[in-house]
C-alpha cells in the first residue's frame, strides 16, 4: 500500500502493509518559503482504498509533527515493517537509541550516539546507519549532527537545506 502525504516540505510517500511502514520517502526538493512563512499543514492527496492502522498512525504523526514536532513523542508510533527492524544489527540498535533518547528540537553527534550504543569508536558507522534509516522524520537522523557543529550530510549530503529546515522547524515550533 502507499499514499502521499502534501507537507510543508512537499509530497512525502509513504509505503507499507497490514504488517507496518515499510518506507518514508522524503521530497527531493527544498521548501523556497521560509519557515515563517510555510503552512504547517499535512493532508492525504492520493491513499489506497483500503487504510491499514499503521498508516492511520503515520498519517497522524506527521499531522502532528508539522503543527506541533514536541507532542509526537506522546503519540503511539506507527510499527515498522522493513528487514533493519526485523534484524538484530547494529543499525537497528542506533535507530532505537536516537528515537529514545533525542527528542524534538535537541541534536546528538554522531560520535555521542555510537557511544550511546555501546561502540564509541563507530562514529562512521553511525553515519551509515543514519543513511539506512527507512523512516525518516519519525525516526529524527536529520538530528544527528558532526562534533564540530556542522549539521554533516542528510540523504547523502544532497538534502542538506532539508535538514536544516526540519530543525529550524522543530526549534521554532518548540519555543511557540
Amino acid at each position: 500500500m502507499h499514499l502521499v502525504l502534501n507537507s510543508p516540505l512537499g509530497k512525502i510517500q509513504v509505503s507499507g502493509c497490514e504488517k507496518g511502514i515499510h518506507e518514508i520517502k522524503l521530497p527531493e526538493a527544498v521548501p523556497e518559503k521560509s519557515t515563517k512563512e510555510v503552512s504547517f499543514t499535512c493532508d492525504v492527496s492520493e491513499e489506497p482504498e483500503e487504510m491499514t492502522e499503521s498508516l492511520k498512525q503515520c498519517i497522524a504523526w506527521f499531522e502532528t509533527y508539522f503543527r506541533e514536532p514536541w507532542v509526537t513523542e506522546k503519540l503511539p508510533i506507527p510499527a515498522f515493517h522493513h528487514p533493519i527492524f526485523q534484524q538484530d544489527s547494529f543499525t537497528r540498535k542506533v535507530l532505537e537509541i536516537l528515537f529514545k533518547h533525542v527528542k524534538s528540537g535537541e541534536t546528538v553527534t554522531y560520535k555521542k550516539l555510537a557511544d550511546l550504543s555501546g561502540n564509541s569508536s563507530a562514529a562512521r558507522a553511525v553515519g551509515g546507519a543514519m543513511k539506512s534509516n527507512p523512516v525518516p522524520i519519525i525516526i529524527p537522523c536529520h538530528r544527528v549532527i558532526c562534533s564540530s557543529g556542522e549539521i554533516g550530510n542528510y540523504m547523502g549530503g544532497k538534502e542538506n537545506c532539508l535538514k536544516e529546515w526540519l530543525l529550524a522547524h522543530e526549534k521554532i515550533q518548540k519555543r511557540a
